[in-house]
């Protein structure tokens, strides 16, 4: 089911499918950044600028990681950012000898590098999905 959201941004009004985004982050700062599907354009919302808007988007994202029914949301802090990513929708992830997992948020540039030392929770959750997602078991 479609969640249609209307955002002001940099004087443009989008209309934005939440439900076909893959990741948001949020900064200590208050924004939240997402990247329109199929593009590596970010829109950036924060409450003051934007106040429906970025309550609609805190509002999901809130309900993606507290329902996902796959368990396939989930939340990551990394470089400061808190971010929520919806596993299904990553194409690839690496494992390096060193044990990082590696993985890019679709439709941005930007990489994911998880170390099991650092977070073992979230390392533990993505090596578990992708084995239950692809078959293949990381060590």
């Amino acid at each position: 089911m479609a969640y249609w959201i209307r955002v002001n941004y940099e004087r443009n009004e989008y209309i934005v499918d939440l439900d076909r985004l893959s990741a948001f982050a949020s900064a200590p700062n208050g924004k939240i950044t997402f990247w329109l599907p199929s593009s590596s354009f970010p829109i950036i919302i924060n409450q003051q600028s934007n106040p429906d808007g970025y309550q609609q988007v805190l509002d999901y994202i809130q309900q993606v990681l507290a329902h996902s029914l796959s368990g396939s949301w989930i939340q990551v802090n990394y470089e400061r950012n808190d971010y929520a990513i919806d596993l299904n929708r990553i194409g690839s992830f690496c494992y390096s000898a060193s044990g990082r997992l590696t993985f890019w948020l679709p439709d941005s540039s930007i990489p994911i590098i998880i170390n099991e030392q650092k977070d073992p929770d979230t390392y533990q959750k993505i090596l578990d999905f992708i084995n239950r997602k692809t078959g293949h078991l990381l060590p």
